[in-house]
C-alpha cells in the first residue's frame, strides 16, 4: 500500500537544509522507482534544494495526501549521465500526457540536475481517528 502511493502520487512534498540547518520545504514532481529502491527528482541546478543538498545531503521525501502519509528519509545523490537515465525513463512514464511526449520528458530531465534519494527509513500512517494510534508502520534500509 505504501509502495503504491509513492508509485501512483503525482505530486510530493521535498524537504532539505542547508548547511546551519535552515529548512526548505517545496512541492515537486518525482518518481519512486521499485527495483532501485530509489525516489528520482529533478531540478534547476541554481534552485535552493540542489544548494541545499550540495552541502546537506539529508532529505524528507512525503506524499500529499496527509490522511494516509507516507514519508521517506534519505540520502540524495546526484545522478549524471547514464546513471540518470533510469530517472529519466521512470520520469517520461509517469508525468507524459496530451501535453508533453516521453521525449520531451525525458530530455527535461537530462537538461536538470537530477537526484536519486537512498531511503534510509519511512514511515507510512493513516491519520482517521480510528486507525491513527493502529496503523502507523516504519520501514529501515540497510
Amino acid at each position: 500500500m505504501a509502495e503504491q502511493r509513492l508509485l501512483t502520487e503525482r505530486n510530493f512534498w521535498f524537504v532539505t537544509a542547508d548547511a546551519e540547518g535552515r529548512p526548505h520545504s517545496m512541492p515537486l514532481w518525482g518518481v519512486w522507482m521499485p527495483e532501485r529502491e530509489r525516489f528520482g527528482m529533478a531540478c534547476d541546478s541554481g534552485a535552493r534544494k540542489a544548494r541545499n543538498i550540495s552541502t546537506n545531503d539529508q532529505v524528507v521525501v512525503t506524499t500529499r495526501n496527509s490522511v494516509e502519509c507516507v514519508s521517506l528519509e534519505g540520502r540524495a545523490v546526484l545522478v549524471e549521465g547514464d546513471e540518470a537515465e533510469p530517472l529519466a525513463v521512470a520520469w517520461a512514464e509517469k508525468y507524459c500526457d496530451d501535453n508533453f511526449s516521453k521525449e520531451e520528458m525525458m530530455k527535461t530531465v537530462r537538461g536538470s540536475t537530477a537526484f536519486e534519494v537512498v531511503p534510509e527509513r519511512a514511515f507510512g500512517m493513516i491519520e482517521t481517528p480510528e486507525e491513527f494510534s493502529k496503523c502507523a508502520t516504519r520501514w529501515l534500509w540497510d
